[in-house]
């Protein structure tokens, strides 16, 4: 079976929910917010599922739709200079404002079984509060 028909309902008998995902903590007016659906890991080829929003809001609710039951986990981040990729410094700490589901990240280097989350059959919330590192701020 495809990555994509594990993913997605395929209209076989298999229960498709919709995960809901609330983005907080972006700064109004300035570049694009990312969200990724991650399977299995946290890597960019983990995570090719993805949506992008303008960062007109405080909050911005990313929706994945036909999702089957699984393990997943979400990345965002805020892309502040239109490069399409979140920025680092030389010890690969984020330089913009970026988040994970259950918080992962915050204390430590994110991992996949720190983010992951468990969707059943029914539709699923989540919240996803952006921060950054103070010490990776360029001047």
């Amino acid at each position: 079976m495809s990555t994509i028909a594990m993913l997605f309902g395929t209209g076989l008998g298999a229960s498709a929910t919709t995960l809901h995902v609330d983005a907080s903590g972006i700064q109004i007016g300035v570049g694009t917010v990312f969200a990724g659906l991650c399977v299995g890991g946290l890597d960019e080829q983990s995570c090719q599922f993805g949506q992008a929003s303008p960062a007109r809001m405080a909050t911005i609710r990313f929706t994945f739709p036909e999702l089957l039951p699984g393990t997943y986990a979400i990345a965002v981040f805020q892309d502040l200079n239109g490069n399409g990729r979140l920025d680092r410094t030389p010890l690969g700490l984020p330089l913009e404002p970026y988040g994970f589901s259950n918080d992962a990240g915050r204390l430590r280097r994110p991992t996949f079984a720190g983010a992951s989350i468990k969707v059943g059959d029914q539709d699923h919330r989540i919240a996803v509060r952006l921060t950054v590192i103070p010490q990776a701020r360029q001047p």
